[in-house]
């Protein structure tokens, strides 16, 4: 994996991938930014989510499981001092689906948390308080 980041204005920065697909990233006007992109922890913490529901809602439709909205809810706490990681995350995964069942729902967090998403395992290893729950509506 290669990528490049260059500084556009201000603090707003640009992320170009291998691909040539773009990220931005900025920060509040206090801080020096314009406040026009997602700060990169933001970006960080939208990444888990973003891992975790390729990996869901992958295991769901190989599962043949109907998917009418998926979303994950976070709620993230970081340290008061520099460097300012991520201390505490609650996640609430919202499943609404007429075929899948609590289990096959459970099964496929469990395996994006244990197995799958890079980004949850890198929030694991760094000691990082994890909660999470789930909601099932099957209409």
């Amino acid at each position: 994996m290669k990528g490049t980041l260059k500084l556009d204005k201000k603090m707003r920065m640009v992320g170009t991938n291998e691909d040539g697909l773009e990220t931005y990233f900025d920060t509040e006007v206090d801080s020096g930014g314009d406040n026009s992109a997602a700060s990169p922890m933001q970006v960080m913490l939208q990444s888990v989510a973003a891992c975790q529901s390729m990996d869901i809602v992958s295991i769901l439709r190989k599962k043949r499981k109907d998917i009418i909205d998926f979303r994950i809810e976070l709620d993230a706490e970081q340290a008061e001092n520099h460097p300012k990681y991520f201390t505490k995350l609650k996640l609430l995964y919202k499943l609404i689906s007429e075929t899948a069942t609590e289990k096959d729902l459970l099964r496929c967090i469990e395996l994006s948390q244990d197995t799958y998403c890079g980004a949850f395992a890198m929030l694991k290893r760094a000691n990082t308080e994890i909660e999470w729950e789930y909601e099932l509506i099957n209409p």
